[in-house]
């Protein structure tokens, strides 16, 4: 089956189980946006096994398509800590972080730019229904700081760990600061305990939760360091940023010791 038939089969299978009529957009971009707008908006449940073969093969040969960037090609800036700029859900490590919300059910607005989104729909439906799973067992919302982790499924890498940051609403105040400190602590002491070799960080509560991005990565370069040293854990840690502002900040924080 080619990708366009898998497509329009995921199409028509999503718009079924809303009770939509099937129409599907004749361009491939549109088919595209539609596509991932219903995984976006899918509630937590399970699907067919068929429907999930033919996700997962669609879905993997999408990130196939884009480019899967390995750790082992990639060059540490420091000993176990790199800087890669790129799509996290192309990275292929043992794990990678995502920035949740406190629903930890994913974002649910159609084509969303954020990563808890990409993350998502990259995934497949899976990822959402597991944590849903999480959630009905704990009954109450992920707190801040916190992390969890989940298979990775579709997704190059072998898990994601879950961490709500912090919402700065007006001036920064150290509870900020400290909460986003947990959330690095957090994901590395869970991916240690997990037995992960590997770990990529995204720019946790910066964009929409407006952290001011040089003191996001200010904290979160010194707490991977702080971790590292007093643990003495030997799990290699990528910062991952997107924009080119992130990308100047952190190899400014990662170069000043060379």
């Amino acid at each position: 089956m080619e990708q366009e038939q898998r497509r329009k089969y995921l199409i028509e299978y999503l718009l079924e189980e809303q009770g939509a009529p099937k129409a599907i957009p004749a361009d491939e971009y549109s088919q595209k946006r539609l596509l991932r707008a219903l995984f976006n908006v899918r509630m937590p449940k399970a699907a067919s096994e068929e429907f999930l073969r033919i996700q997962n093969e669609y879905l993997r040969e999408e990130l196939r398509l884009k480019g899967i960037t390995d750790i082992k090609d990639l060059s540490p800036i420091q000993p176990d800590l790199y800087l890669w700029q790129g799509d996290i859900t192309t990275l292929k490590c043992d794990g990678i972080v995502n920035a949740a919300n406190s629903k930890m059910l994913g974002c649910f607005c159609p084509n969303h730019g954020c990563i808890d989104n990409a993350i998502h729909t990259f995934a497949g439906v899976q990822l959402r229904h597991e944590c849903d799973c999480i959630m009905k067992t704990q009954w109450h919302d992920e707190p801040t700081g916190e992390a969890k982790i989940t298979r990775a499924y579709n997704l190059p890498c072998k898990y994601v760990l879950h961490t709500v940051g912090p919402i700065v609403y007006g001036a920064l105040t150290p509870e900020h600061e400290r909460l986003l400190e947990s959330c690095y602590s957090s994901c590395l002491a869970l991916a240690d305990h997990s037995g992960l070799k590997s770990l990529a960080f995204p720019c946790i509560s910066t964009g929409e939760f407006h952290f001011p991005n040089e003191r996001a990565a200010e904290i979160a370069v010194r707490t991977v360091r702080e971790y590292k040293r007093k643990t003495k854990s030997t799990i290699k840690v990528i910062f991952n940023v997107f924009k080119e502002q992130d990308h100047e900040i952190y190899a400014g924080l990662l170069g000043a010791d060379r």
